[in-house]
């Protein structure tokens, strides 16, 4: 490990940080090509070569060039020298469209800003079964897997499922799938599979199936009628409103979550304490049938 760190540090920072790309995007994704380091970094072809083969001679057996991918893929042993492979590091750096995370600043914020996040807990899955999921997204792939529901109809067996895209709610992250078993599309919580396996079978099911993925509404929400009128009145300047109500077009499959972080009293005659839901909902009757177990 002392002689990987050495290696590392030894590596000029931006060199390193393509490294890093590298090793992240052939782990998650399964494949890293030249045309994916040039991309990434704005750098020609001949640039990205001479990147991926300095890998090779500093991690050799790492990466495998597959000529049917055209790309190197993980060896079986695949360690990494460069890169934080941890879920916590990785999904905001794919979240954010990042090619690295860090930089040459130390602990000093590069904007002068000071930030916090909530100490909330991770609920994430592990490397290696992230790394199965992220796979089969990206190739299209079937997913095998063993995930343990709050439903107590669904038990950890295997079941197959298609995934298309991960989610992130601000509380926990998902995965958008269809279900071979349910014959639907259905959100799986990171956290709760206990193991997956990228098949060497293709999806027979998309995001373009995924009708509530694909479509849109737009969500009407206005100050809570409990509140006087200054409170409503900042409420609006708060959220942007152009009028007296916000509008949020979401994708049917995220209106529940959208409702949740943002605090909706969904109640038919807004009955719940607007100190603690801000905003109520105005067009229920057409937003209801998309996320039932939102509302109340």
């Amino acid at each position: 490990m002392a002689s990987r760190e050495k290696m590392r540090l030894d590596v000029k920072w931006a060199t390193r940080q393509r490294l890093q790309y590298i090793e992240v995007m052939a782990y998650y994704t399964g494949v890293v090509s030249r045309s994916d380091v040039a991309r990434a970094f704005g750098i020609s072809d001949p640039a990205a070569t001479k990147d991926l083969k300095l890998y090779s001679d500093l991690v050799p057996g790492n990466l495998v060039y597959t000529q049917s991918v055209f790309g190197f893929v993980p060896a079986a042993d695949f360690s990494p020298a460069f890169a934080d492979l941890n879920p916590a590091a990785v999904l905001p750096m794919i979240a954010a469209n990042l090619a690295v995370a860090g930089g040459p600043y130390g602990a000093a914020s590069i904007y002068g800003l000071s930030t916090a996040a909530l100490p909330l807990p991770a609920r994430l899955p592990t490397a290696p079964v992230l790394a199965q999921i992220t796979r089969a997204i990206h190739g299209a792939s079937r997913l095998k897997v063993r995930y343990r529901s709050l439903s107590d109809r669904d038990s950890p067996d295997s079941r197959i499922i298609e995934p298309h895209a991960l989610v992130d709610t601000g509380l926990r992250w998902h995965v958008r799938a269809y279900s071979t078993d349910t014959y639907d599309f259905r959100d799986f919580v990171l956290s709760r599979f206990l193991d997956a396996e990228c098949l060497d079978a293709p999806a027979e099911s998309s995001a373009e199936y995924d009708e509530d993925w694909v479509e849109t509404v737009t969500l009407k929400l206005a100050p809570h009628a409990g509140l006087d009128a200054q409170k409503r009145a900042s409420l609006l300047l708060d959220y942007g409103a152009a009028g007296d109500a916000v509008e949020v077009e979401v994708r049917r499959a995220l209106i529940g979550y959208v409702l949740q972080r943002l605090g909706v009293d969904t109640t038919q005659g807004h009955v719940l304490s607007p100190q603690a839901y801000q905003l109520m909902l105005l067009n229920r009757d057409e937003i209801e049938p998309f996320a039932g177990w939102a509302f109340r």
